[in-house]
């Protein structure tokens, strides 16, 4: 007669047997007795792996069939594991389709809270979309890709957790990131955005302006597009430190209760220098105010080929005079939109200046050094203030060859648009005019 050799063993030493077998055979020990229920209790590792070898080789539609009962039976172990200090999960060949996926982030979610650390060491690409990561759980997961190199981030305000996904990044492997992080009422937890990427190749960030920006490494940078908000309208600060303004009219303008206006929320300083060695820049109409605003000192753009900017009539364009002065090398000049909003800031890169900045920009003028080849204007409606925004691009551009226009094709005045600007005088002689 036959004895039962397993049984007499220690709970410890059939945990560690239980660990070693997929999943689906430990958990049905469950069922021989109690005592077998409280050993599966010490199962530490978890492999599910829903297609055996013969099932591998049958149609996928059959594997699929078999999802709702495999979904049952994670649910079942997670609950009966709940209190189980799990060092590993495996999930290989899951029969979910993609309405399930959510059900497979909340087995990954479960399995993080548990285990000391995440390890996937061939996952090229992440995606972390509106999740209720803490900084322990994202940092643990970055840490646990060493060879990463996709990383796509949003978040949002519909969560109760702090802004931890994207604010910083750190990893040695990355190449490409996206980062959207919309949370309009969070302005408190926008202290502090690092990235420590040196692979790094492409980078687009959306976000409201951190108190502190910073980069590190970014020497392989070679795109960037940025969508930085600030946090507070800046139409007030129009005319802050306007040498220009008569002393008749700043005293006229003076009143008691005319008080110093507050430094603008926001330090990009150390971004923008991070960045210097790309080839292409993309900056958002918020992005060009923030520039303005939160970067101290505008560094030398050396590399720079292509620079694109979007306008809004909202937005003004106050640091494009420096801008355009810092990218030496800048040989296509994109331009979504020439309607903004007028200040006195625009200098000569813009057309609006007020009549009373106009004397001596002929000397000074931005345009007349730039090295700007290519031209391309998209959204272009032909409006009074964008016609007399080509004239300027057109007489002060002296190396454009090819200025590119989009018109759309249904505007009943696109013949018109085309002779006015057909008819502009231009400095360069080399420069032709297409539409598109």
């Amino acid at each position: 007669m036959g004895s039962d050799q397993i049984s007499r063993l220690p709970d410890e030493i059939l945990g560690i047997i239980l660990s070693s077998v997929p999943t689906k055979t430990a958990a049905s020990t469950s069922v021989l007795s109690k005592r077998w229920r409280n050993v599966l209790c010490l199962v530490d590792s978890l492999s599910f792996d829903e297609l055996n070898e013969e099932e591998k080789e049958e149609d996928q539609e059959d594997a699929m069939s078999s999802s709702q009962p495999f979904h049952d039976f994670m649910e079942k172990t997670f609950a009966l594991l709940s209190n189980s200090p799990i060092k590993k999960v495996s999930l290989s060949h899951l029969p979910f389709h993609y309405s399930d996926h959510s059900r497979v982030y909340s087995w990954i979610y479960t399995a993080m809270d548990r285990v000391k650390r995440v390890y996937f060491p061939v996952l090229k690409s992440l995606s972390l979309e509106f999740l209720e990561l803490d900084y322990p759980d994202y940092h643990r997961l970055l840490d646990g890709c060493p060879t990463l190199e996709e990383l796509f981030v949003a978040d949002d305000d519909d969560h109760s957790n702090p802004l931890c996904c994207g604010a910083v990044v750190k990893s040695e492997s990355l190449k490409r990131l996206v980062v959207s992080i919309d949370l309009p009422d969070s302005q408190e937890d926008h202290n502090s955005m690092l990235l420590d990427t040196p692979s790094l190749v492409y980078l687009k960030y959306t976000s409201y302006v951190f108190k502190e920006h910073d980069a590190v490494g970014l020497d392989l940078l070679v795109e960037a597009r940025l969508d930085l908000s600030l946090w507070e309208s800046t139409s007030d600060y129009d005319d802050d430190d306007d040498d220009d303004v008569d002393d008749e009219e700043e005293d006229d303008n003076e009143t008691d209760d005319d008080e110093p206006k507050m430094p603008i929320f926001g330090d990009v300083t150390k971004l923008v220098v991070g960045i210097t060695n790309i080839t292409t820049l993309h900056l958002s109409a918020d992005s060009l105010e923030t520039f303005h605003f939160c970067c101290e000192s505008m560094p030398v753009f050396n590399n720079l080929l292509n620079l694109s900017i979007e306008s809004d009539r909202e937005k003004g364009w106050q640091v494009m005079p420096i801008l355009l002065k810092s990218c030496p090398r800048l040989h296509t000049f994109e331009i979504k939109g020439l309607v903004h909003r007028e200040t006195n800031k625009c200098g000569d890169a813009c057309a609006c200046i007020p009549g009373k900045h106009k004397e001596g920009v002929e000397e000074v003028c931005c345009l007349l050094t730039c090295q700007v080849k290519v031209l391309e204007i998209s959204d272009y409606i032909g409006s009074s203030q964008e016609l007399k925004q080509m004239r300027h691009f057109l007489g002060k551009l002296k190396f454009l060859e090819s200025v590119d226009v989009s018109i759309d094709a249904n505007n009943d005045n696109s013949e018109l648009l085309r002779n006015n600007l057909l008819t502009l005088p231009r400095i360069s002689s080399k420069c032709d005019i297409q539409f598109i």
